[in-house]
């Protein structure tokens, strides 16, 4: 990706002449202009007062919204923020539907994936960042910036930056009888110790526990042929990924880890899974750390001790290589906020912004030792050394990289998968058919 220009603009305030007459009269209330939006007087003087609308997803379960939204409008009392959740499951799709035909009741747009930002920015629905953004250090989102820069131009900047770990459920390893999973654990061995715990706790807890967890997302499967920092999902030849699907599919067939159909048809959550006690081991994103230590303390989640350690590696990777992704947050091109809208972007993915972020638990985009060293010590977090060392990761490689074909090759790879885990093709045949489909679009 080539680099890119920033440019920032400031946003102004304005007096009415309606609330001069009230400061005039010695009084303070508040009026609405013609466009809807309220004025408050405020010691002695009166500041127009904007309300945002922020697009995302999960609202009650993320501990962040709130704390972000909190601070900025501290620092900014002429602006309020409120959240529109268009839930998770089909976010980028409602998202895209809620933007369509000029839609301005939007201004705040967090992006979910690569591929529904790139659909975004086809559909010219996100603002350009570049000349807002000028002032800022893009040194300070480790290159991903340059990843999501479409000629020459970008349209979100990174707000959250994850990366997958492996939790595991301590006291059914206890139970068990076996050894926890260590940093620099390989997928094969992974495989192996598993099926292990799968087996051993199952008899001593006296009831089925499955050994792994896959949610249902293809990237479940299909991120660990991006370790080895050789191939692309972007691509037309995905033989790569056989022997991931060989070896998921048989730890299903074994029941070492739950049937992917059941879990389609029953649309289980991946945190519900977990949070039953009977999953010793489950790979998912640095965003649920949170989310567990929280359901554990309010009683939503069984009591059970965790850990950590990082995402088992495929043959051919460096220790301290992973996957993940980028949640960016861009502002609507209908928006009739827009530099209200980029204060906030601005304030969410700065230094200021990743801090609140990581005091919640959660990994921001904006990384550091003193990031990785508050993370740690929030309420709820393991006390074990390996834990917190798993949250040191020198090479993430995003999931899907962007691409004009991206929502296309998205919609390809996801069929494959489902075809793949509901046994209804063959994983060669398959992955075979997914690589001529690629290759046409080109």
């Amino acid at each position: 990706m080539n680099p890119f220009k920033n440019r920032f603009a400031k946003a102004t305030s304005f007096l009415t002449i309606s609330a001069l007459f009230l400061a005039s009269c010695g009084g303070a209330g508040s009026s609405t202009d013609e466009t809807g939006n309220e004025s408050t007087a405020e010691n002695g003087g009166n500041a127009e007062q904007t309300t945002l609308t922020w697009a995302l997803w999960d609202k009650d379960a993320t501990v962040y919204y709130e704390p972000l939204i909190e601070a900025f409008e501290a620092e900014n009392e002429d602006i309020n923020v409120e959240m529109l959740d268009l839930g998770s499951t089909d976010y980028m799709t409602v998202l895209g539907t809620q933007l369509s035909g000029g839609d301005a009741s939007i201004d705040v747009v967090t992006v979910k994936d690569i591929p529904g930002y790139a659909a975004l920015i086809e559909r010219n629905q996100l603002e350009s960042l570049n000349e807002l953004a000028s002032d800022i250090n893009i040194d300070q989102y480790s290159g991903t910036v340059e990843q999501i820069t479409m000629d020459d131009q970008f349209y979100a900047l990174p707000f959250r930056s994850d990366f997958y770990v492996l939790y595991y459920n301590k006291d059914l390893f206890d139970a068990a009888g076996v050894e926890y999973p260590q940093n620099g654990i390989t997928f094969d061995e992974y495989d192996t110790l598993i099926r292990e715990v799968s087996e051993k706790a199952t008899a001593a807890v006296g009831s089925k526990v499955y050994g792994g967890h896959y949610h249902v997302w293809r990237s479940q499967v299909q991120m660990y042929g991006l370790m080895d920092g050789e191939n692309t999902l972007v691509s037309t030849d995905y033989s790569f990924l056989e022997p991931f699907y060989e070896t998921v599919l048989a730890q299903q067939e074994d029941e070492v880890v739950q049937d992917y159909a059941s879990l389609k048809t029953s649309s289980l959550h991946y945190s519900a899974a977990f949070y039953q006690n009977n999953v010793a081991s489950m790979l998912m994103g640095t965003w649920f750390i949170p989310t567990l230590a929280t359901a554990i303390e309010s009683g939503e989640s069984e009591d059970f001790n965790w850990g950590m350690v990082t995402m088992p590696l495929a043959e051919g990777a460096e220790e301290g290589t992973s996957t993940g992704t980028i949640t960016t947050l861009g502002i609507s091109s209908n928006s009739e906020n827009k530099d209200a809208a980029w204060k906030f972007v601005e304030f969410a993915t700065s230094e200021e912004g990743s801090r609140i972020i990581a005091e919640t638990g959660t990994m921001p985009a904006i990384q550091s030792e003193e990031v990785i060293e508050t993370i740690a010590n929030t309420p709820g977090f393991p006390d074990d050394e390996a834990s917190k060392e798993a949250l040191s990761v020198e090479t993430t490689y995003l999931e899907l990289p962007l691409d004009k074909d991206s929502a296309e090759v998205e919609t390809i790879l996801n069929d494959a998968h489902d075809n793949i885990m509901t046994n209804n093709a063959d994983a060669a045949e398959e992955l075979e058919k997914a690589s001529g489909q690629v290759e046409a679009l080109k």
